[in-house]
């Protein structure tokens, strides 16, 4: 099933099975990819306080969610948790 249509039935009041199933889908598509942009923002340079700022959350909140899950080789021995 394609995105869309998750979101449609996550939507759907209808059959509310279905839709905390599908609740549940979008759930983990947006935690891979806000994954993948938190990757990005930090390949691209950007800090720990930008990308929470980004999210709309703490620096504290956004490191401790993902600093743990990144690529290792993204930090590097530059960059400072």
């Amino acid at each position: 099933m394609e995105s869309s249509q998750v979101a449609v039935a996550a939507a759907d009041t209808t059959d509310p099975q279905a839709g905390l199933r599908a609740v549940a889908s979008l759930r983990v598509l947006a935690d891979s990819l806000e994954l993948r942009q938190v990757e990005a923002a930090l390949r691209a340079g950007m800090s720990w306080q930008q990308i929470a700022d980004a999210l709309g959350v703490t620096r504290q909140a956004v490191h401790k969610k993902y600093s743990k899950r990144i690529d290792p080789s993204i930090l590097g021995p530059r960059r400072r948790a």
